[in-house]
């Protein structure tokens, strides 16, 4: 009597048939600690609580404050307004630029001093008058370099009725001296200041050292800049 034959064994001997495919085993739902299922809550939705009523510029949750997209956004407490950061790098860029003009201003006045000591004679009047005026001038000018740095400094730096004050002074000797200035460049040249060339010369250089005053002024004098100085602190 032979073996039985083992039907794994031989590829030609058919096998018995198991059970049919029924899907895959049976499992739980994962849990949801978010909501009720079958998706939850998600932790980070756009409905109502844990974030609670919308605030002026956002919804607000326990987090503070969330700003919608596109939306404003918060100003933050003590934030130096940009007028106040603006008017200060034009006091830098003012001072640098008067500097450059006051060494210009004492250099040409030494020339003049110099040719007078030559030929006091022979010197034209106008050497006479810029000589005289060219080194007080310089010196005033060095001192508002001076205002206009510590007027900078103080409005970065503090938040006072003084620091506005620097400024607004800084900046208005500026525009007195740009219209000084007009005034003796108009009277030194003379009826030459009366062609529409040089007159045109004179009126572009007095309008160069007096924008970035005309702008600090505007400013710290109207809106954010001047309430960031004038309003009371609690």
């Amino acid at each position: 009597m032979s073996a039985p034959r083992d039907p794994w064994s031989d590829p030609a001997t058919p096998t018995e048939p198991g059970p049919g495919y029924t899907g895959p085993p049976p499992t739980l739902p994962p849990p949801t600690p978010y909501g009720a299922p079958p998706y939850g809550v998600p932790p980070y939705g756009y409905g109502p609580p844990p974030y609670g009523p919308s605030g002026p510029y956002g919804w607000s949750g326990p987090w503070g404050t969330a700003p919608f997209p596109g939306g404003p956004v918060p100003p933050r407490a003590g934030r130096r307004p940009g007028q106040v950061v603006g008017a200060a790098v034009l006091s830098f860029v003012q001072a640098v630029l008067v500097l450059i003009a006051s060494l210009y201003v004492w250099f040409f006045a030494s020339l003049a001093q110099m040719a007078i000591e030559e030929s006091p004679t022979a010197a034209p009047t106008q050497a006479y008058e810029f000589a005289r005026e060219g080194g007080v001038l310089s010196i005033v000018q060095v001192v508002s370099v001076v205002l206009l740095v510590a007027a900078g400094i103080l409005a970065l730096s503090r938040r006072t009725r003084v620091a506005w004050l620097a400024l607004l002074a800084a900046h208005g000797v500026q525009l007195v001296l740009t219209a000084y200035w007009w005034a003796q460049l108009t009277d030194l040249l003379g009826p030459a200041a009366a062609t529409e060339d040089v007159g045109g010369v004179i009126a572009v250089f007095s309008l160069f050292f007096a924008a970035a005053p005309l702008v600090a002024l505007g400013l710290v004098l109207f809106g954010g800049g001047r309430h960031w100085f004038t309003a009371p602190q609690g």
